[in-house]
């Protein structure tokens, strides 16, 4: 396997894992029952689609399993967006992290459906109608808090002035982007952006929200550069395998 390919499915399956562990630790504390049982679908639906990816990623090495992937490698090593691994915050922030990512991934998906790649073409087939649903849900929440009562919406602002300057990483290649065959990447970053910039649009209009005026400008975690917040996430989600070694899945 080239080692762009390694790198690239490693950044699509961490982006998975570290948000679905996130949005895993609103179990039992969502605001509603049935809130609380929807984001926890959306867990499992996000964890699901980080197995697939690292079972390709270690399918060509003895050494390597979806659990070694997982679990036994540092925060330099993990290539997920800064966005994914930002604190849960109060419930607007959680919803608006999801619709912010599920905007992206639903593009990314829709395209890479249509991959040279058999394999990453199969697992994003079978993950975009998943994320069809997370971003339904999410833009539901999200233009029913911003177009809420005054302080709904004013934590749906608190929420965007917190998140957004992560977002434009979404469109920064990383090396390892740049180098894949011809084929596997979808469409060009400013193509993408523009297709999710559109979704944001018309969603924030309905929600009474602004588009903020500025790009965001944090980034680096696609490179290993992460946020403090990355640390606890591992710290927690790899307690068990470190503890016990040789745990499975």
């Amino acid at each position: 396997m080239l080692p762009s390919l390694y790198e690239y499915l490693l950044y699509l399956g961490d982006n998975t894992l570290i948000l679905g562990h996130r949005n895993s630790e609103w179990c039992g504390h969502g605001p509603a029952l049935e809130l609380d049982i929807a984001l926890t679908n959306i867990s499992l639906d996000l964890i699901g689609q980080a197995r697939l990816y690292y079972q390709y990623a270690a399918s060509e090495t003895a050494w390597q399993s979806e659990d070694t992937i997982a679990y036994l490698r540092d925060a330099h090593q993990f290539r997920n967006l800064l966005l994914v691994e930002q604190p849960n915050g109060d419930w607007a922030h959680t919803i608006l992290r999801q619709f912010l990512f599920s905007s992206f991934q639903h593009h990314l998906y829709n395209y890479l459906r249509e991959s040279s790649d058999p394999t990453i073409a199969a697992i994003s087939n079978k993950s975009y109608k998943e994320v069809a649903y997370h971003l339904r849900w999410s833009s539901e929440w999200v233009i029913r808090m911003g177009d809420g009562t005054q302080e709904s919406h004013q934590r749906m602002l608190t929420a965007l002035e917190d998140l957004w300057m992560f977002t434009g990483e979404f469109f920064l290649p990383a090396p390892y982007e740049d180098q894949l065959p011809t084929g596997i990447q979808p469409l060009p970053a400013p193509l993408m952006q523009g297709f999710w910039m559109d979704r944001i649009k018309e969603v924030f209009s309905a929600a009474g929200l602004p588009v903020p005026a500025s790009p965001g400008f944090q980034s680096g975690g696609k490179t290993g550069r992460h946020t403090e917040y990355l640390g606890y996430v591992l710290a927690e989600m790899q307690f068990l395998q470190r503890a016990y070694p040789g745990s499975n899945w």
